[in-house]
């Protein structure tokens, strides 16, 4: 006979098993995730346009990860990856002219950092180099040439200056791993002081200019009145010349008959020369009396 004691043992020690088995799945479980999250992360990828730092406990790898997929240790290496396609840096920066006029100065550089100096580079500097290294060469070069120009010669030497700062910049960041491959100057801003004096030039200038052309325009206009009145009297002189020249007053009625129509006035009064004399004309004398008519 099956007494209940008996029954009630073996229903405990069914559940005690039962608990055991799925506390041993569950830590299986855990240590299987666990594993697989260690095989996974033993893998890693470097992307195009990157290289990869390999880190032993801290202690930087000084060949370069190329493109591609790799492994590595898991826990005891990590991976860093630094990006050595072209990049963007701009800043803003105020230096002083040449003829001590505040200047603010936006530039921006666009540079790569060289693969097989990578690892250097986070080793000596960080991620950070943009900050760490280029900023402060930028800025002291900056002041450099901005101080061997007038404010008014940063405009006008325009590219002059941004190849020097690109000369200057390459020269110092090159021993760095760095290089400058262009640089921009995106805008030169003075202070409203300034702005407001080289505004007034220009109107100054703009009215002189003016000023200028008005007085040419009336300059030109006498010269032409001066050349047409002596063309005039030129041309007077030698009307006079060629007149003197055919017999002066023969020539005058020779002239006149020319020109004359025909038609002889219907009134004359009191010795009034004709409209021709015949003397002149003929180069004899006649004892014409020309009388009054009515």
């Amino acid at each position: 006979m099956v007494r209940y004691e008996d029954i009630n043992k073996e229903m405990k020690d069914a559940e005690i098993r039962r608990i055991k088995r799925t506390i041993k799945l569950v830590i299986f479980g855990i240590l299987a995730f666990i594993v697989l999250i260690i095989l996974l992360s033993s893998f890693y990828i470097i992307k195009a346009g990157q290289r990869g730092i390999l880190l032993t406990w801290g202690e930087a790898n000084m060949v370069p990860i190329a493109e591609g997929l790799h492994f590595k240790i898991p826990i005891a290496q990590t991976i860093v990856k630094i990006d050595v396609q072209t990049q963007k840096y701009e800043a803003e920066l105020t230096a002083a002219s040449y003829d001590l006029q505040d200047v603010n100065t936006i530039i921006v550089i666009n540079y790569h950092i060289l693969s097989e100096r990578a690892p250097e580079i986070y080793r000596d500097i960080g991620v950070d180099y943009a900050t760490k290294i280029i900023y402060p060469y930028e800025q002291e070069t900056n002041k450099a040439i901005t101080s061997l120009y007038t404010a008014q010669e940063l405009q006008h030497k325009r590219e002059e200056v941004r190849q020097k700062m690109k000369d200057t910049l390459y020269a110092k960041l090159l021993p760095r791993g760095i290089i400058v491959e262009e640089i921009s100057i995106v805008n030169f801003k003075y202070s409203p002081e300034y702005t407001r004096s080289i505004e007034l030039k220009a109107v100054a200038e703009q009215d002189a200019l003016a000023a200028k052309n008005k007085l040419e325009q009336v300059k030109y206009e006498a010269e032409q009145r001066i050349a047409q009145a002596e063309g005039e009297a030129r041309a007077i002189q030698i009307q006079a010349e060629a007149i003197k020249a055919q017999g002066g007053e023969a020539y005058v009625q020779l002239q006149a008959i020319k020109q004359w129509n025909g038609i002889l006035p219907t009134i004359m009064s009191g010795n009034a020369m004709p409209f021709i004399d015949m003397r002149t004309v003929t180069g004899t004398s006649s004892n014409i009396n020309y009388n009054s008519t009515t």
